[in-house]
């Protein structure tokens, strides 16, 4: 059974998540989600225990794993963060380490597969985009976003892919990871 790592940022999109996650664990995966602070802010974790019928992880101190920041990166095989805020995608390319979802991102090895999602004028911030192509060239993937009614009411941009889309590429690159 292939394992997926499975970051939920603090997006409004992070409803969309739990679809992508129910779906995996129906195709068979196994997936252990890690939430940051906002993303609990958003939907529940229990939401994501009882589709994944795993503990969700939160935090480096409320975990029973000793080594909570390192762990769940050696045990999967692809790591997927749905919702990328702008937040979560300028950590990851510069490396900053102050939650557990982005500690886990820095101490993972394997494909890391990005899903951004925010409003239209934070996607196409220079900054933003700098942190997007930062991440590209050292190796991230990056599936979206699209163009698309946002949750603040406008429409533009930054809407993150549909779970199916997530699902469907997840299952690509963890079939490819087999030859």
């Amino acid at each position: 059974m292939k394992e997926i790592l499975f970051g939920v940022s603090g997006g409004i999109a992070a409803y969309k998540s739990a679809a992508v996650v129910s779906r995996l664990v129906q195709q068979g995966f196994g997936v252990t989600v890690v939430m940051t602070d906002s993303a609990t802010e958003l939907v529940s974790p229990k939401t994501f225990e009882a589709l994944s019928g795993r503990l969700v992880q939160t935090s480096v101190f409320r975990t029973d794993r000793i080594h909570a920041h390192i762990e769940p990166a050696r045990e999967a095989d692809l790591f997927c963060i749905a919702p990328a805020t702008a937040n979560i995608l300028a950590k990851a390319a510069h490396g900053i380490a102050d939650d557990l979802l982005s500690t886990l991102i820095l101490s993972f090895e394997g494909t890391l597969l990005f899903a951004p999602a925010m409003n239209t004028a934070m996607w196409n911030k220079p900054s933003v985009q700098r942190n997007v192509r930062q991440l590209v060239e050292d190796g991230s993937l990056m599936i979206g976003p699209v163009s698309g009614r946002l949750s603040c009411g406008e429409t533009g941009v930054g809407r993150m892919v549909e779970p199916e889309q997530i699902v469907a590429e997840i299952i690509r690159l963890t079939t490819a990871s087999k030859t």
